[in-house]
């Protein structure tokens, strides 16, 4: 999943060395979060007007979830 987040910021930004993920351990519901850090000035590219393009990343995320039998997914973009 972190390599599925991964290609698909590093096609959105100019700079993908400052393309940072981390992914916490399931809580207690079974929410595996992935934490997404990119240069400030990628910030807006991936945000995208009114938060469509983080709205749309979240929801391939929770596709390819499901696909893996994964319980639950969040993306936190920061």
């Amino acid at each position: 999943m972190k390599e599925l987040l991964y290609s698909i910021v590093a096609g959105l930004v100019d700079n993908k060395d400052a393309i940072e993920i981390t992914e916490d351990a399931p809580n207690e519901e079974g929410v595996v979060v992935f934490h997404l850090h990119v240069a400030e000035d990628d910030m807006g590219r991936v945000i995208g007007k009114q938060g469509r393009i983080a709205k749309a990343i979240r929801t391939i995320m929770r596709s390819g979830a499901a696909k893996n039998g994964m319980d639950a997914i969040a993306v936190e973009i920061g």
